[in-house]
Formats: structure tokens, C-alpha cells, sequence
């Protein structure tokens, strides 16, 4: 049995820092929105305070799951922290849930019991949040392609982002045209976007947790293009999953003719080097045999009660 690892590109530490400049931020930005929605009466600006203040519980969490994350093997975590980030993705969606659940009483009530807003107030704090969501989106969009950690880090500011825009939007129309319902409209669209990547950022997180296939990755395209390999027979049996979020882990059978398992390590390490190159795949592990176990089949049928 051969088992290689490449590092992979991880969150850098800069990643750390940015996501520090983005919590002093959100934590500004929301606490100016609260009371400036409260003097002006704007239920849609309140609620992206009360989201940009969920944003900063977000990016705590996506802090404290990068440093942990950071932890290398031990005897009781032998892959290491890893997927420390996977869950923090999952408590971030169970904020954003809890937000919209939030907004959308208020707005129903506001609804219900419209109230004249402060137009040019609202404008004006709905600019500030712009500026600094803006800001804090444009620090994290670096990090955002290397892990659902950070990706899920971005987004937030992302929204948060849109956010403000609508709310601005609001304000200016208001400014001309009397619509008392426009306000708490406008907060049930962006409901609708925070359940949106609420449901997107779940979806992929409990996909890595219950040890899914990388996305776009096809088991397929890696058998043959290792079965092109000479000296490779075959391969059968393949398991794919990420560890973390920036390390993908493969176990397979490789079929070889009967030789010393000396004469397998060049073969070992071009296997490797066309997993990492080709596929990202920076955690093997082969198991060498002289013929197919089982059926070969290209997956595993351990546990399916089957022969």
C-alpha cells in the first residue's frame, strides 16, 4: 500500500487578518444602522443591521475555525481540524436562517402598520454600510476561491453588500414618491437572498460533512486517465472526499502484474503526480494487487449487502 500527501494551498494567515479589518467593520456599521433605523423609522435598514450584525458573529466564527483549523494530526484527530471550517460554514447558515426568520417578522408587521420613513437618513447610513461592506467584501474576495471557510466569509459581505444597495434604492425612490409599503418589501427581497445562501451554503457544507465527491470532480475521468498509466491494469474501488476544505483524500485498488513492491514506488509516484496535477487530489493512498478483488467495480460496495 502506497499512501503520499502534497500540501495544498490553504488559507493563508494574511486570511486572519482580513477577516480582523472585516468584525471591526461589521461590528461599526450595524450599531450606526440600529440607531439611525430607529430614529428614521426604516425597518429595511434595521434589518441590514441586524444582518451585518450577524455578519460579525460570521466572521468570528470563520476566525476562530481558521485558527483551529490550523492544528495539525494528533492521536485523537489523526486528519488533524480540518473540517472545523465545514461546521463553521454550518453555523454561519444557521445565523443567516435566524436573521431572515428575524426580518421577516418585522417587515410582515411593518406591513401591516406602515409608518413614514426618514428618507435622507436612511440614504445616507444605507452609503456608510455600502462603503464598508464594500471594503470588507474586496479584503476577503482573495481568500474567497481556496475554502468554503472563506468563501462563506465573503459571501456575507457580499450580501450584506446588495443589501445596503437595496436599501439605498428605497430611500432615494421614497424621497419622491410616497410608498410607506416599499420599505418592508424591499426587506422580505432580501429575506428571500439571505435564505437563498443560507439553503446554498448548508447544502455544500453537510456535502463535504457526509464525505460527498468533490464537486466536479469525475471518478470516471480520474479511472481512465490512471489506467493510461503504463504498468496500470487497472484500478477499482475508488473512494473521493474532502478532508478540509482545500484537501481532497482518494483510497483505490490498483491492479498491477506480480512483481517485487520495490518496482511500485516510480509507478506510486506517477500516479500521485497525475492525481495532484490533473484532479487536486493531494491525499492518496493505493493499495496494490495482482488481480481484482470483489467485482472491480469503479465504486466500493462494502456495507451495501451486496457480492
Amino acid at each position: 500500500m502506497s499512501h503520499h500527501h502534497h500540501p495544498n494551498h490553504d488559507e493563508p494567515e494574511s486570511f486572519g487578518t482580513r477577516v480582523l479589518i472585516s468584525m471591526v467593520i461589521n461590528l461599526l456599521i450595524p450599531a450606526t444602522q440600529i440607531a439611525g433605523g430607529i430614529m428614521a423609522g426604516s425597518v429595511a435598514l434595521i434589518s441590514d443591521a441586524v444582518h451585518n450584525l450577524g455578519d460579525f458573529t460570521a466572521l468570528l466564527i470563520a476566525y476562530a475555525a481558521h485558527k483551529v483549523g490550523k492544528r495539525g494530526p494528533s492521536f485523537t484527530h489523526t486528519f488533524g481540524l480540518r473540517r472545523m471550517e465545514i461546521f463553521s460554514a454550518v453555523a454561519n447558515a444557521s445565523l443567516l436562517g435566524g436573521s431572515a426568520v428575524f426580518i421577516s417578522f418585522e417587515a410582515v408587521h411593518r406591513l401591516a402598520h406602515p409608518v413614514r420613513i426618514e428618507a435622507g437618513l436612511v440614504a445616507w447610513l444605507a452609503l456608510v454600510g455600502i462603503a464598508g461592506n464594500g471594503f470588507s467584501a474586496w479584503l476577503l474576495h482573495k481568500d474567497s476561491g481556496l475554502s468554503l471557510n472563506a468563501r462563506g466569509a465573503f459571501l456575507h459581505m457580499v450580501g450584506d453588500l446588495l443589501t445596503s444597495v437595496a436599501v439605498l434604492a428605497g430611500a432615494l425612490m421614497m424621497r419622491f414618491i410616497e410608498l410607506p409599503w416599499l420599505d418592508p418589501v424591499l426587506s422580505l427581497g432580501i429575506v428571500i437572498y439571505i435564505l437563498f445562501n443560507c439553503f446554498m451554503l448548508l447544502k455544500e457544507s453537510m456535502h463535504v460533512l457526509m464525505n460527498g465527491t468533490p464537486r466536479g470532480l469525475d471518478l470516471e475521468a480520474v479511472k481512465a486517465e490512471v489506467e493510461e498509466i503504463p504498468g496500470v491494469d487497472g484500478i477499482h474501488y475508488l473512494h473521493v472526499w474532502s478532508m478540509g476544505d482545500a484537501s481532497v483524500a482518494l483510497t483505490c485498488h490498483v491492479v498491477v502484474p506480480d512483481q517485487p513492491v520495490s518496482r511500485t514506488e516510480m509507478l506510486s509516484r506517477a500516479i500521485h503526480e497525475i492525481l495532484l496535477k490533473h484532479f487536486g487530489i493531494d491525499h492518496p493512498v493505493l493499495q496494490f494487487e495482482t488481480s481484482e478483488c470483489g467485482q472491480g467495480a469503479l465504486l466500493c460496495q462494502m456495507g451495501c449487502g451486496q457480492s
